[in-house]
């Protein structure tokens, strides 16, 4: 069906519709049971009563202690799934996510120099983010050359990941014990004592990204057209593959500056997302709210598996990632 918002106009599938508004609601219930599962357990109501209206005697622990971290969870979550779309997207390839093409990786190393350098903490983040753009303008100068083909791209990506992963190794290695200790747990991505500020520094990306991002839920319609189809109808693909897949690399790089490497989230949760649409591509709000979940959900088990002890979230979606990356190489070699 189509939905007309004053001069704009949007094609809305009602698969999707249906399948973002479950995703929604799954978040909803995601967020009530992360805010309100821990040592100690506050019911669904109790903690939906703390966070609407407050006055309880659970205001510290939902709103103060779990809460922030929550929303942590849920605006990184939104941002890697909004990145790994794109990107698959432009790529055409499920296997492609900013932690398979090196975007990661180049965040890791410029937190690992900045964080056995004697760098403020607090260069830390902007590090990240820079390191992580650099790479993505590597790999998109290599697969960018012969129309931006999607195979070109996606080994341009996993060659420069491949050499970033080795600098890493090597800083790492000539540093400090206690420095490379450091590193390691920023490179492994967890969102424990960080909160409401991290979260902002998303929120203000993806807020200062909407108008390119509603550009490209409608540039990506023609993204699954070979080129000659798209040039035919008057569409300059690589042109639109280019810009979609540089807003897939800010969103993915703005999220890994503030949390570090939360493998797995933008290759899962598009995919998650396109198969329950049925979509040719994945959709974008679709798998916003999936990477969301996903992150939210992953977080709560860190928390709990081995209790008091907290995993970084990183290790669990990674755990998860792992074998559904098995999966998709399975179904492909079919």
């Amino acid at each position: 069906m189509i939905v007309r918002i004053g001069p704009a106009s949007f094609l809305l599938h009602r698969r999707t519709l249906l399948v973002t508004t479950g995703l929604a609601a799954l978040l909803i219930a995601a967020v009530v049971a992360a805010a309100g599962i821990g040592t100690r357990t506050v019911p669904p109501l109790e903690v939906v009563r703390a966070l609407l209206t407050g006055g309880t005697e659970h205001d510290v622990i939902v709103r103060e202690l779990r809460f922030p971290r929550v929303v942590l969870g849920a605006v990184c979550g939104v941002a890697f799934g909004l990145g790994g779309a794109l990107i698959q997207s432009v790529a055409r390839n499920p296997l492609s996510s900013p932690d398979v093409i090196g975007v990661t990786q180049g965040a890791g190393l410029a937190a690992t120099v900045a964080l056995t350098s004697g760098l403020a903490y607090e260069l830390v983040a902007p590090s990240a983010m820079a390191g992580g753009l650099l790479a993505a303008v590597a790999v998109f100068a290599f697969g960018a050359r012969t129309g931006f083909a999607a195979h070109r791209f996606v080994l341009a990506g996993v060659a420069v990941a491949f050499a970033l992963r080795a600098g890493i190794e090597v800083v790492m290695s000539s540093a400090e014990t206690i420095d490379a200790l450091r590193a390691q747990i920023w490179l492994i991505g967890s969102l424990n004592g960080r909160g409401y500020e991290e979260a902002g520094a998303i929120g203000l990306v993806l807020l200062l990204a909407l108008p390119a991002l509603l550009w490209a839920a409608r540039a990506l319609r023609t993204s699954a057209l070979d080129d000659d189809t798209a040039r035919a109808l008057g569409v300059r693909p690589a042109a639109r593959r280019l810009g979609a897949g540089a807003l897939g690399v800010v969103l993915a790089a703005a999220a890994t500056a503030q949390v570090g490497a939360v493998d797995f989230v933008a290759l899962v949760a598009p995919q998650v997302a396109r198969r329950l649409t049925g979509a040719e591509r994945p959709p974008l709000v679709a798998s916003a709210l999936a990477g969301a979940v996903l992150v939210v959900l992953a977080d709560l088990a860190a928390r709990m598996l081995l209790a008091p002890t907290q995993l970084p979230v990183g290790v669990l979606t990674t755990g998860i990632g792992g074998p559904y990356l098995v999966y998709l190489l399975i179904r492909r070699r079919r």
